[in-house]
């Protein structure tokens, strides 16, 4: 035990714990983040009803396949530039300090605007969920409870996260698999149809809005680079995550989204969608209908735990960003320190916390709704942050590898995609801002203010970029370098 703490002092001091996690342990981290149920419960049925109806699974496969595109490019990358700090490790590298920094700020914006938001989500489903067995409580003090377990989780080490992770999201699929089989043998309401992928179900309604609740669903799949710096192997381990996570989720939410509507009927989706008050219920409506009350009821209690194992995947991602801005110091260098023993990022996970306590306690004593305010208003500037960040990150590859044609990376991968990536993303940030008041529900000053939080945080990541550069030039230098073995 000596000869090892020797060791961690030596070398190890304030770093992540090195070769803790694999390709599985990544993948489940990442695919949690995503919260599988949650998106097929909650994203896929409003998606549906605001959107373009039937033809969300195929603009599930539309979204599967541009991201991808976009991971082609994001993989190159993550074989050069190996940091914690991900999209802003990229930015920083690829297009300067100055956007590195700015790139830092969005990032940790968006994850905590995502993981405080669910966490309102997470109050009130999980205060329904025990007010059917008979224990009536205020939805924010489920959401302090998971809180406190998630600040145990995410100061200890990270295989420990992972190994939770992987159980529940594990559950997640298993039930929504055994719905999906049930509606595959019956055949569904009216018989197998492969109308939800035809371009005229595709292009029906508002297939805007369709493409940015699709994009919502799939918020988490890029973190796979945030355990770059605690990968087993990671030149390879990062790719593969990267590249499951993306086909795993994406073909999970497509084949469901299809199922859902053969089984409530194409014909039929859109009136059964409107005559419900809550569209949430609907996947539960088609589990009663064809697989029974047993496993709706399971479904209910997974849905509670497919939210907890979105927040405590985003409170991890949220932390490496905030500890990582610390180390490279942008913000205090206090904050970018390393716990002596679980080389978890402990200061950062408990700034994390603190935030998530303050918002949530918020809106609790305003009087806002969990669900409408803090989740819908939260989770809708995260979309918006990490699509920002993804498009910066599409661009940051073409600028890093032309700068070093050395770099033994073909030009399809470094050049012709992430350009493409990088227009279809800025298409889409567009259509999210003048889109974001029907979005969020969002009305207002609130529609105004609330998506232009991403360019506030960026404009204070520049200005501390820009302090850092005049205090510590060879500290600017390095942002975002990767840290050497």
């Amino acid at each position: 035990m000596e000869g090892k703490m020797t060791t961690l002092e030596a070398g190890e001091v304030n770093r992540l714990r090195k070769n803790s996690l694999g390709v599985g342990a990544i993948t489940f981290m990442v695919i949690s983040a995503a919260a599988p149920l949650t998106a097929v419960a909650g994203g896929t049925p409003l998606g549906m009803l605001m959107g373009n109806g039937a033809g969300f699974a195929g603009t599930y496969l539309i979204v599967t396949l541009l991201l991808l595109l976009f991971a082609v490019g994001y993989v190159a990358m993550s074989r050069h530039i190996g940091n914690a700090g991900a999209f802003y490790a990229y930015a920083a590298r690829g297009l300067g300090g100055l956007a590195g920094g700015a790139t830092a700020l969005i990032a940790i914006l968006s994850y905590n605007a995502m993981q405080i938001g669910v966490m309102g989500l997470l109050g009130a489903a999980t205060a329904g969920l025990f007010a059917g067995w008979g224990i009536t409580l205020p939805w924010w003090v489920w959401s302090f409870i998971a809180i406190a377990i998630v600040a145990v989780l995410g100061y200890r080490q990270v295989d420990l996260s992972a190994k939770i992770l992987t159980v529940l999201v594990l559950a997640e699929y298993v039930v929504v698999l055994i719905l999906d089989l049930t509606i595959l043998k019956t055949g569904g309401d009216s018989g197998l149809s492969a109308a939800p992928f035809s371009w005229s179900q595709i292009t029906s309604g508002a297939p805007a809005i369709a493409i940015l609740f699709c994009f919502a669903a799939f918020i988490g799949f890029e973190a796979t680079t945030i355990y770059a710096e605690e990968a087993r192997d990671p030149k390879v381990t990062i790719p593969r995550a990267t590249y499951f996570s993306v086909i795993l989720i994406g073909l999970f939410y497509m084949i469901t989204a299809w199922l859902m509507a053969v089984g409530a009927g194409v014909d039929k989706l859109l009136p059964s969608l409107q005559g419900l008050q809550d569209p949430t219920t609907f996947l539960f409506g088609l589990s009663d209908r064809y697989a029974g009350t047993l496993l709706t009821h399971a479904m209910s209690i997974l849905f509670v735990s497919s939210l907890f194992a979105g927040v405590l995947a985003f409170h991890n991602a949220v932390a490496r960003y905030i500890y990582v801005a610390g180390r490279e110091k942008l913000l205090p260098q206090t904050i970018g320190v390393t716990h002596s023993a679980h080389q978890s990022p402990h200061v950062a996970s408990v700034i994390q916390t603190v935030l998530a306590a303050i918002v949530v306690g918020l809106f609790a004593v305003l009087g806002l709704d969990p669900v409408l305010a803090l989740f819908s208003w939260l989770t809708n500037v995260a979309t918006l942050g990490v699509i920002v960040m993804m498009a910066v990150a599409s661009l940051a590859v073409v600028t890093y590898f032309r700068a070093i044609p050395s770099a033994q990376e073909n030009a399809l991968k470094t050049t012709i995609l992430p350009a493409l990536t990088f227009i279809a993303f800025v298409i889409i940030i567009y259509l999210i801002v003048i889109n974001f008041g029907s979005l969020s529900g969002a009305a207002g000053f609130l529609g105004v203010f609330l998506p232009a939080l991403v360019l506030i945080a960026a404009v204070v990541g520049l200005l501390l970029a820009s302090a850092l550069r005049s205090r510590d030039p060879a500290a600017f230098e390095r942002l975002g370098q990767p840290l050497s073995d």
